[in-house]
């Protein structure tokens, strides 16, 4: 499933196409795509089909389309502060980026039904933890994921705010889905070959959106103990922070807060009232690719107001022509210098652009604050998540 907008040379081109084609709406959606490389949850020999609008599998590792995930996480909604299960969670790579609008107070949890998956994803988790430029522009729920088949969930089992599921599910286990879900809850699915957008409204009543045809493998049907019982599989517990990580939290939020404030970046609502996701992050709107570009049009145009400045300033007021001194030798010369500096001119300013358009390493300011705390190293390297770039 997919091919349903151009392929891009890189991340950030491929989000540039799905919002050219109207699949991604919300700066939110658009800010948690761009923070996560696609490219990142391949395996390198496939690295070059991952800005291709189109599912890859190999194996048990697989990755929906683009247009896919758009539209999964449009229809989502996360907020910060909410609860999320993601039922066939695969690589995590819809996990992450939910995280990233779900805050340090939301909950992001996982099934999975293979276990060498659910190794795999949290190898990707790690790594982008640990080397993402983007993760310390953000307050993250970090996922947790368990092995099982989801359609062995227990019935009384904890409700969450959003559900999704990423397989094809029947009519037969629709109300199994819907009772997943907290009343006001939102669940994304493939239902009977549609993508479908269920709210819960009350305690037995629901609105259904049908939002596109879609081609989903089945879920796997539960497997039977030798006694012929169901297996149950626990969800992941609903872990209350301790002490440390909470001061973690704080921290990073306070220096953040600052940095965006001297920067003039809006403040908007703190996490500690409802959780504090990327929609006051400090990342830019539409990210560096963007920036650089704007930067390039504003030098050309000075450029080119400059050379005008430079012609005209630099060419000599013509004089009248007296009859009886000939000065033609004398003007020659004069719009020959006058040449001659216009171009070098032009081949400083021109010189200039390429060092303005050069990218320079991002600085990370977050980082910088937290090294230069009065605190030992080792709590240093905790509130960095132990990150060594």
């Amino acid at each position: 499933m997919g091919g349903a907008v151009s392929a891009g040379e890189d991340n950030d081109e491929l989000i540039d196409n799905l919002k050219e084609a109207h699949y991604i709406h919300s700066d939110l959606v658009e800010r948690a795509f761009r923070a996560i490389d696609r490219a990142d949850y391949y395996l390198e020999d496939y690295r070059d089909s991952a800005y291709k609008d189109l599912a890859w599998r190999h194996g048990n590792i697989h990755l929906s389309a683009p247009c896919i995930y758009s539209e999964v996480m449009e229809a989502l909604d996360l907020h910060p502060g909410l609860s999320f299960l993601n039922l066939g969670s695969g690589t995590g790579y819809l996990s992450t980026m939910a995280g990233l609008i779900l805050g340090p107070f939301g909950v992001n949890h996982g099934v999975e039904l293979y276990t060498d998956v659910i190794e795999y994803a949290y190898q990707k988790l790690d790594y982008f933890i640990k080397t993402s430029e983007s993760f310390d522009k953000f307050e993250f729920c970090e996922p947790s994921f368990v092995a099982g088949n989801c359609l062995e969930i227990p019935p009384e089992s904890r409700q969450y705010d959003r559900v999704y599921c990423g397989a094809g599910v029947q009519r037969d286990h629709e109300e199994f889905m819907k009772n997943l879900l907290k009343v006001g809850g939102i669940l994304v699915l493939p239902l009977e070959e549609k993508l479908t957008k269920i709210r819960r409204t009350g305690q037995s009543s629901w609105e259904t959106k049908k939002i596109i045809a879609v081609s989903f493998a089945p879920l796997a049907l539960p497997q039977h103990n030798t006694n012929g019982e169901p297996k149950a599989v626990p969800l992941p517990m609903f872990e209350v922070r301790t002490l440390q990580e909470l001061a973690r939290i704080a921290i990073r939020h306070t220096l953040r807060v600052t940095t965006d404030s001297r920067e003039g970046h809006p403040r908007g609502r703190g996490s500690f009232g409802g959780g504090r996701g990327l929609a006051v992050s400090g990342l830019h709107k539409y990210g560096p690719r963007f920036k650089r570009r704007r930067v390039h049009r504003r030098h050309c145009t000075s450029v080119v107001l400059a050379n005008k400045h430079v012609v005209s300033s630099a060419l000599p007021t013509p004089a009248p022509l007296d009859n009886n001194n000939n000065h033609r030798g004398e003007e020659e010369a004069q719009r020959r210098a006058a040449r001659g500096a216009g171009e070098e001119e032009e081949e400083e300013a021109e010189k200039e652009s390429v060092e303005l358009l050069r990218a320079e390493p991002p600085i990370n300011i977050l980082r910088e604050r937290i090294l230069c705390l009065p605190l030992p190293e080792p709590l240093k390297m905790y509130l960095l998540y132990c990150r060594e770039k």
